[in-house]
């Protein structure tokens, strides 16, 4: 509690007197905080009322439907979709970081190149664009390039080992995952990115000095120390990911959970309650990826106060 105090006595003393008088504290108070408190009592009570008696939320019909086999359908499509979208994004944005951060020119200039363009080009776009690739070409072929020129000249139809019908190898499913983590690995490499420059390069540099190859270095010294720096945006961008599969709808995934909220929504003339449900269901999703990603942070910041500790100790017994 906040109060004016002093101390027990005061120093001046009373006029004509020489002894202290005592000094009563009174504790400040704080009638905008009650106001506000009521304020915000009342809007949530508006709240709370609005949702019990406003028809247009139709629980049951909800409930009923949220729960349905098509929509635990898309749930589970949505969860494979984002933790794979990730997956690829992550070993993406790793490979990306170590380009950009490359003394080789030509591997930094097209590690920035790629960051460049998947970060300018939105998500919904790229989910479009990689939707319909099969405008391009109709098949596949995996052989040399260009046989179509020299093939003839040595007596050969051409120099083409395998086709495939683009429509059976980009499926709908492929395109949206291709979209979503080649979008995600320019994120990820301008956060693996900031981790690894976070590092003190003067560790890479004894590890260097000692014979270590590049590639150790990153992966038992350089690497660990940075997924301090790199956990905790990764949790916020497997968040976002998350809620960016209902983009996928464009590709179109018919299998996506917001996709099937939306269909039974059309098909039953009455798209509020679905709308409803699909907020639900994200804010169900989410909030078990915020545990987690707690957790994780959690972990890692105990490893690194573990560090500092350890640290502290060898500076005392260096002292001593």
């Amino acid at each position: 509690m906040d109060t004016q105090t002093g101390p027990s006595r005061a120093e001046a003393s009373s006029p004509g007197t020489g002894s202290p008088e005592f000094i009563k504290a009174v504790p400040v108070r704080h009638p905008g905080r009650w106001v506000a408190a009521g304020v915000l009592l009342v809007f949530a009570a508006m709240f709370a009322h609005m949702l019990v008696t406003n028809e247009a939320f139709n629980w049951p019909f909800m409930v009923e439907n949220m729960f349905s086999e098509p929509v635990l359908l898309g749930v589970r499509t949505t969860l494979v979709l984002t933790l794979l979208a990730m997956l690829i994004g992550v070993v993406v944005g790793i490979a990306v970081a170590v380009m950009r951060l490359s003394g080789n020119p030509v591997l930094a200039g097209v590690g920035w190149l790629y960051t460049w363009f998947f970060r300018a080009v939105p998500r919904l776009v790229l989910c479009v664009l990689f939707g319909n690739l099969g405008v391009l070409y109709n098949r596949i072929d995996l052989g040399l390039p260009f046989d179509h020129y020299w093939a003839p000249l040595l007596g050969l139809e051409s120099a083409r080992f395998y086709s495939f019908d683009t429509r059976d190898l980009l499926t709908p499913f492929v395109a949206a995952l291709l979209a979503l983590a080649l979008s995600e690995g320019a994120y990820m490499a301008e956060i693996v990115r900031a981790g690894l420059q976070s590092v003190d390069p003067g560790q890479t540099e004894a590890a260097q000095a000692l014979g270590m190859r590049r590639s150790t270095v990153l992966r038992r010294i350089t690497l660990p120390q940075a997924l301090r720096v790199i956990v905790p945006p990764t949790g916020n961008e497997a968040t976002a990911m998350l809620k960016d599969t209902s983009l996928v709808a464009y590709v179109p995934l018919t299998t996506e959970l917001w996709f099937q909220l939306q269909a039974i929504g059309n098909r039953t003339y009455d798209p509020f309650p679905m709308l409803v449900a699909a907020c639900l269901w994200y804010l169900a999703i989410t909030s078990v990826f915020m545990v987690g990603q707690y957790l994780l942070e959690r972990s890692f910041a105990r490893g690194d106060r573990r560090a500092g500790a350890g640290l502290r100790l060898l500076r005392v017994q260096a002292r001593n």
